[in-house]
C-alpha cells in the first residue's frame, strides 16, 4: 500500500495535485489506515496516470471525468479525437517555429520563403539595401493579398534578375539614390531603363510587362511604399514617362514626351 506522497512520486504529480483530483471527484478517496493516513493500491497508480495523461493533453477536467467512466469503445474514440487535435496543434506550432526562425533574416515574418530567397539574392548581387527594403515592403501586401500567385511571380523575378542588364540597372540606381532630382545622371538611368523595358516588350510581348492583375488601390499602396523608401524612384518614373513608359509596380506604355529640358534643372 502507498502513502499519498509515494503515489504522487510514482505518477509524476504533486501531492497537491492528488488532493485536487480528489476534490474534483476524479480520483476516489481511499480508505485510511488506523493512523488516519490515506493508503493507495496499485489500481490508484494506473488511474492517476490516466487522469494526468488526459489533463496534460489539454482535456478539461469535466471531460476527463466523463472519459474515465466511458466504455472501451467510447474511450478509444475520444482518445483518437484528442490525438488528432494534438497533431493539428503540433503542425500549427511547427509553422510558427519556422516563421520565428526566419526572423533572423529580418524578412521572414511576413513573407514566404520564395520572396525571402529573392531578397537574399538581391543582397548577394550588391543591390543597395534601400532598394531591397522597397522590394520587401511591396511584397508584404502583395503576398498577403494573393499568396497563391507568389510562386508564379517569383519565377518571373528570378528570370529577370538573371539578366545582367537589369542587375546593372539596380546597381546604378543604388548609386543614384542620394542624387538631387535635377542630377542629369538620373536621366541617363531613365534612358537605360526605358531601353530595357522596350526590349522586354519586343522580346516577350506587351502582356509580359504586366500580367499581375493587381487592383489599382494595391498598386497605389505599393508605389507609395516604394517612393517613401526610395525617393529617387519617383523622379525616375517622371523621367521614364517621357520615354514611353510609366509605373513602378505596374508598367504601362505611354506616349513619350519632350526631353529637351532635362539636365538643366527644370521639370517641364
Amino acid at each position: 500500500m502507498l502513502t499519498i506522497g509515494e503515489l504522487a512520486s510514482y505518477t509524476g504529480v504533486t501531492v497537491r495535485t492528488v488532493r485536487h483530483y480528489h476534490a474534483k471527484g476524479l480520483l476516489p478517496e481511499p480508505e485510511r489506515d488506523h493512523s488516519g493516513y490515506r493508503r493507495y493500491d496499485a489500481g490508484a497508480v494506473v488511474e492517476l496516470i490516466r487522469i494526468r495523461t488526459l489533463a496534460e493533453a489539454g482535456v478539461p477536467l469535466a471531460r476527463v471525468r466523463q472519459l474515465l467512466r466511458a466504455g472501451e469503445e467510447e474511450f478509444a474514440a475520444a482518445v483518437a479525437e484528442i490525438d488528432e487535435r494534438l497533431r493539428t496543434e503540433i503542425r500549427q506550432r511547427q509553422r510558427h517555429r519556422e516563421r520565428i526562425a526566419r526572423l533572423t533574416s529580418g524578412d521572414g515574418l511576413a513573407l514566404p520563403p520564395e520572396v525571402v530567397g529573392y531578397l537574399g539574392r538581391l543582397r548577394a548581387l550588391g543591390v543597395d539595401e534601400r532598394i531591397v527594403r522597397a522590394e520587401r515592403d511591396g511584397w508584404i501586401p502583395l503576398a498577403a493579398r494573393s499568396p497563391e500567385r507568389v510562386p508564379e511571380w517569383m519565377a518571373r523575378k528570378r528570370e529577370q534578375i538573371a539578366d545582367p542588364r537589369l542587375v546593372d540597372f539596380y546597381l546604378a540606381l543604388g548609386q543614384a539614390l542620394d542624387r538631387a532630382d535635377d542630377d542629369p545622371r538620373l536621366a541617363g538611368l531613365a534612358e537605360r531603363l526605358a531601353a530595357y523595358l522596350t526590349w522586354l516588350a519586343g522580346e516577350h510581348g506587351e502582356d509580359y510587362m504586366d500580367d499581375t492583375d493587381i487592383e489599382p488601390s494595391l498598386v497605389e499602396l505599393m508605389d507609395r511604399l516604394a517612393f517613401d523608401t526610395v525617393p529617387a524612384a519617383r523622379r525616375l518614373i517622371e523621367l521614364l514617362s517621357r520615354r514611353g513608359w510609366t509605373g513602378w509596380t505596374r508598367l504601362e506604355r505611354v506616349p513619350p514626351a519632350d526631353t529637351e529640358t532635362e539636365g538643366k534643372g527644370g521639370r517641364s
